[in-house]
């Protein structure tokens, strides 16, 4: 089974100025002189690890990774404001023409395969390839199933924890509920149910139980559960919920890598099969003894083989 590569220390840092109000933490490392390529983090507001960049053969690739808006060391932290699907796509353009990259390998997973996908459609002529993992196309169906009705028939303990911080009676409509909560005035208020947010993804992501995934996602509590919620009340920023499949035609004929673990609670595998339907091109791996995370094993194993198999034509 195929490994990450070994921690990479030499890295460039930049601080992009994107807004008024924002700026962009990013890095660059591996070969100059490689194959660029662009990796997309979670959440939203999930942020970077030093892990991430060892998806790529630091000697075949040149590797660039940011943390997108209000997430990790871009500033303001867990900012809303000017933090929409859109002003991402745009980002990305800022940061490719800033660093000089014509084309690129485009890599996401979660969340980041959304806006991997979203960036994509819009902007095709950039596209090397794409690698996307954990399929979700942020449509309304998705949604509810993580956080209202679906998933907490399959964690209904960690659920318990979930839904704690709301009263029955807005119990209904959690979603807002929680917005709500998050974007109190309220710090005490805003911190318990970020807490509750993201605990309740930390403990659903993998197939097997982690602590350490749920030490890590209560450890960027605020600005995950913040964002991720201003991006979800929103429907994340898409002009009609299929944003997604109802343009992917318009990216049909890029080399495209799709890779789920079947027991995925956070974003089901149904999502994987309803993209590779609409891309047929597509090469769909599904793990079949992972969850959601990109650090479970089979999962990992699958995106380091797709980065390496990769190769410029």
């Amino acid at each position: 089974m195929q490994e990450l590569y070994p921690e990479i220390h030499k890295v460039k840092k930049y601080h992009i100025k994107v807004s008024s109000l924002h700026t962009l933490y990013v890095e660059e490392c591996g070969n100059p002189k490689g194959i660029p390529a662009l990796f997309l983090h979670g959440g939203p507001g999930a942020g970077l690890s030093p892990n991430h960049r060892r998806f790529f053969n630091p000697e075949k690739y040149r590797i660039i990774l940011f943390d997108q808006r209000g997430a990790g060391k871009s500033t303001p932290y867990a900012e809303l404001r000017e933090n929409t699907l859109w002003d991402l796509v745009g980002d990305i353009e800022v940061i490719r023409r800033r660093l000089k990259v014509n084309k690129w390998l485009v890599f996401g997973g979660s969340w980041g395969s959304t806006l991997a996908l979203s960036y994509a459609i819009n902007h095709p002529e950039r596209i090397l390839h794409l690698i996307v993992r954990g399929i979700f196309l942020c449509r309304h169906e998705e949604i509810l199933w993580f956080y209202q009705a679906g998933a907490h028939q399959i964690f209904p303990d960690e659920w318990k924890k979930y839904i704690a911080v709301i009263p029955e009676s807005e119990r209904h409509d959690l979603l807002h509920a929680f917005y709500r909560r998050l974007t109190s005035s309220n710090k005490n208020e805003r911190s318990e149910a970020a807490r509750a947010w993201s605990q309740w993804e930390g403990a659903t992501i993998c197939l097997r139980s982690n602590s350490a995934m749920y030490t890590e996602f209560t450890e960027i509590a605020v600005a995950l559960a913040r964002i991720e919620c201003h991006y979800f009340v929103n429907n994340c920023f898409f002009p009609a919920d299929n944003y997604i499949l109802n343009n992917a035609h318009r990216i049909e004929h890029l080399s495209t890598d799709i890779i789920h673990g079947r027991y995925d609670v956070v974003c089901p595998v149904k999502n994987a099969f309803d993209l590779q339907e609409k891309l047929p091109r597509a090469r769909l791996a599904v793990i079949p003894d992972a969850g959601h995370a990109a650090f479970e094993p089979g999962i990992r194993a699958a995106l380091v083989e797709a980065t390496d198999r990769f190769k410029l034509k």
